[in-house]
């Protein structure tokens, strides 16, 4: 009898090499290499004796039919505008977070509008049934169509599944179920990627959405092999601090929609409540009077949300400088304070510079270059900024502003949260009407038009 062979697979990509490596050859991380065992495959000299001509399965497209209710609505219109308008039939979904950031919260929030008409099995490998009982009774889930099994066989699971059709299934969590056959713990590169696969061979066939819980390591990605990712049809990452209430809910993946939607919740005792205006969430306590503040209006998919920026520039105790920046770019920073070394002459080579978007806030686009632009300039030269006026724009290298997109939807939502001064790049101001709005608008061609505003 052949004795069993060890494989050392990568628990970053699923690279798998007969020897260790300190270093992935695949994805480049170090000493990423865990040794398990191989799974045993049938031999491939021949070609398998039950492929057959698949001639008659083929489709043409116009003759693929689709049901008008394609999509089911979970109640929750910040999870539907992530999702693309709501939870397609047959799809796998993978939910990440860290720990305690509201993942199974939310799939239990959901069972209770689904409940009303459509049948849910919730698998949990994690929980015992009384323990979900207990947290379904504080989130008020109380639904007559919601079933529970606790187990972390998959291929069981997969079974059950299949035989009971509920019309919406729930795993929580993937890194806890585990297939006998293969040898490796639950939680392994090699039982993560089998279990998914199998759960997406379950959803399609079934026609069952299928939504499952992924863990994620301490750099914050979902742990398991990458190629989980690829296998199913959307990742949803929960974002947020834990000791802030709240969450942002980010599609890094979606066949049925856009990446770029956003959905943000607040935590409180009775379980995830949507945040329907989060620019005033953002905004909430801004300081009066106080230099190195600014507020900008980024776009997250189709919706435009304000968000303050924060700069503190103070003289610096070490032989070079300290640059810090939360919820920023931290290397657009450093383009930005060249920027203004350069064309405009201000030096920040004896300040340490600390960058902050108040709220958790992400600013990844380039029309945040302006704002964080005229703030750094407010806390140097400790001069405020009117409470009343907003900015956005991208810096060129030059010095000189450039146009963004979206300037009507982002006018809209300063009007509509009572600004009354909005700077804008000059080259936008053919894309918009200005008497439309009841804002004062400055185009501004270069920073020092912008720092003018500033007295």
């Amino acid at each position: 009898m052949a004795k069993s062979r060890y494989v050392y697979t990568c628990n970053q990509c699923g690279y798998e090499s007969s020897k260790w490596n300190g270093k992935c050859p695949s994805c480049g991380a170090w000493n990423s290499f865990e040794e398990e065992e191989a799974v045993k495959t049938a031999s491939s000299g021949k070609a398998s004796q039950s492929s057959h001509d698949l001639s008659d399965n083929i489709l043409e497209l116009e003759d693929i039919g689709i049901d008008s209710d394609v999509r089911y609505d979970t109640g929750i219109s910040e999870l539907n505008r992530v999702l693309g308008g709501g939870l397609v039939k047959g799809s796998l979904v993978l939910l990440g977070g860290e720990p305690g950031i509201g993942k199974s919260t939310i799939l239990l929030q959901i069972c209770q509008f689904l409940g009303e008409e459509h049948s849910i099995l919730y698998v949990s490998g994690e929980e015992s049934a009384r323990q979900i009982k207990l947290r379904a009774q504080r989130l008020n889930v109380d639904t007559e169509n919601l079933y529970i099994l606790t187990s972390t066989d998959a291929e069981s699971i997969a079974e059950t599944i299949a035989s009971s059709s509920p019309d919406i299934a729930i795993i929580d969590s993937i890194q806890t179920m585990c297939i006998d056959r293969i040898s490796s713990s639950p939680g392994s590169i090699t039982q993560v990627r089998e279990c998914t696969n199998l759960f997406m061979h379950t959803a399609k066939n079934q026609e069952i959405p299928l939504i499952i819980v992924g863990h994620v390591n301490k750099d914050g990605a979902i742990a398991g092999p990458k190629v989980m990712e690829h296998i199913v049809d959307a990742v949803l990452y929960f974002e947020g601090e834990r000791h802030q209430s709240y969450r942002i809910l980010r599609a890094v993946k979606n066949r049925f929609g856009s990446t770029n939607e956003i959905g943000v919740f607040e935590m409180r005792d009775k379980g995830l409540e949507e945040v329907e205006n989060p620019s005033q969430m953002l905004l909430a306590g801004r300081p009066h009077n106080v230099s190195g503040t600014c507020v900008a209006c980024v776009m997250e998919g189709t919706r435009p949300i304000l968000a303050e920026v924060q700069a503190l520039a103070a003289k610096t105790s070490y032989s070079a400088p300290r640059r810090m920046a939360t919820g920023f770019d931290f290397n657009r920073l450093n383009i930005i304070i060249a920027v203004l070394e350069k064309r405009i002459g201000i030096f920040l080579g004896s300040l340490d510079v600390y960058l902050n978007i108040v709220g958790g806030f992400k600013v990844d686009e380039p029309a945040g270059d302006l704002p964080v632009a005229m703030t750094l300039y407010s806390a140097v030269m400790d001069k405020n900024i009117d409470e009343q006026l907003i900015a956005f724009g991208e810096i060129g290298l030059g010095g000189e502003i450039r146009s963004v997109s979206h300037i009507a939807q982002r006018l809209h939502e300063a009007e509509r949260m009572g600004f009354t001064t909005c700077v804008i790049p000059k080259q936008s101001l053919s894309a918009i009407d200005r008497g439309s709005y009841g804002l004062d608008i400055v185009p501004v061609s270069n920073l020092k038009q912008a720092f003018n505003l500033i007295k």
